[in-house]
């Protein structure tokens, strides 16, 4: 077994603090990662703290991980050792299901593994990026192209990146189309970046004026303050696609309608209380629909990588320090970072 330092809270009271976890041996189709960066994502804070209630204690948080190839098993073909590598929210799936099947790893119908808090109906616990090294098996491990400079803010889209350019994606983002994001925070940030290579019509919502300025610079066409109802009024009925990064809970029905006639709005954020139910109106008058979208599959995420690299796409981060982590949170939790913290983990010692 390999040693590795850690940082893990043992409860959902207690702050994160130093812990040894022990991974396996590389096996024949492993890989081993020496972490360098590790991105900080609210999921880890809602694990950390029980808030979605299924955390498995002690949890190293962690899965916007990059490093570098220290080992690779003898049935390894496509990393070697010394590759920049990375690795986001998944080590592990069924591998037989249709959606496994189909590279859908995320929706699994058996469950796929986190790279922390194990497997998603149950079972052994995984511990994530809080620590010095990961070993992974090379299915689940993703090539990096941007290079050694940029490394720190590629981590963020490893969780960041897929969760936003997976839905864009999907539902069409492009040339030609209207797209709004809702939220410039850690998601959001990331979602007016990847729409406007995309080269959609980038219209960003955001409550504080403040962002005005910083929206524009990362990409976005237009810049609307959702309390002014007169800026609101005007955008609506006119939109294709709305992604919707906020993670607290928020009256949905003050986005749906400004979707087009079968424009879609796209939920990423995960708040820790639901929602309020949209009004149906809003819906059947439109034919609008209201959809969910989970983090990408292994090989959308290497696509993401890839176009990420291609049009020069990182996030925008603040480094820290692993022992600043419980002080980050408090941070994270009021919006006090921008937009994505980033753990030099050679601060471990």
């Amino acid at each position: 077994m390999i040693k590795s330092k850690a940082y893990a809270a043992q409860n959902a009271t207690s702050d994160l603090a130093p812990f040894e976890v022990h991974r396996r041996d590389p096996g024949a189709d492993d890989v081993q990662i020496e972490i360098q960066y590790c991105g900080v994502c609210h999921s880890d804070l809602h694990t950390a703290r029980g808030e979605w209630h299924n955390t498995i204690y002690p949890t190293v948080p962690g899965h916007e991980i990059v490093g570098r190839v220290v080992c690779v098993g003898e049935q390894v073909r496509n990393f070697k050792v010394g590759d920049l590598a990375g690795v986001g929210c998944m080590v592990d799936s069924c591998g037989h299901c249709y959606s496994c099947a189909d590279g859908e790893e995320q929706y699994c119908e058996n469950g796929f593994t986190g790279t922390y808090n194990g497997p998603v109906f149950g079972g052994e616990n995984t511990y994530g990026g809080y620590s010095q090294t990961i070993v992974v098996k090379e299915s689940f491990v993703l090539r990096i192209k941007h290079g050694e400079k940029d490394l720190a803010s590629v981590a963020p889209l490893l969780c960041a990146g897929i969760t936003t350019y997976s839905p864009l994606r999907h539902w069409g983002a492009g040339p030609g189309k209207k797209v709004g994001i809702v939220g410039l925070g850690g998601l959001g940030h990331m979602g007016v970046k990847i729409a406007h290579a995309m080269q959609a019509h980038v219209v960003l919502f955001t409550t504080s004026a403040s962002k005005i300025a910083d929206g524009k610079r990362l990409g976005a066409d237009e810049v609307c303050v959702s309390t002014n109802r007169e800026q609101m009024a005007a955008q609506a009925n006119q939109f294709d696609f709305i992604l919707n990064t906020v993670a607290a809970s928020h009256n949905l029905d003050t986005y749906l309608q400004l979707l087009k006639r079968d424009g879609t709005m796209t939920l990423v954020g995960a708040p820790a209380e639901p929602h309020p139910s949209p009004g149906v109106f809003n819906l059947i008058f439109k034919r609008r629909q209201l959809a969910g979208s989970l983090i990408g599959g292994i090989r959308e995420t290497q696509e993401m990588l890839d176009f990420c690299a291609q049009h020069e796409i990182v996030s925008d981060i603040e480094m820290i320090r692993m022992d600043y982590i419980n002080t980050a949170y408090e941070r994270m939790l009021k919006s006090d970072v921008k937009y994505r913290f980033v753990i030099d983990m050679a601060s471990l010692g």
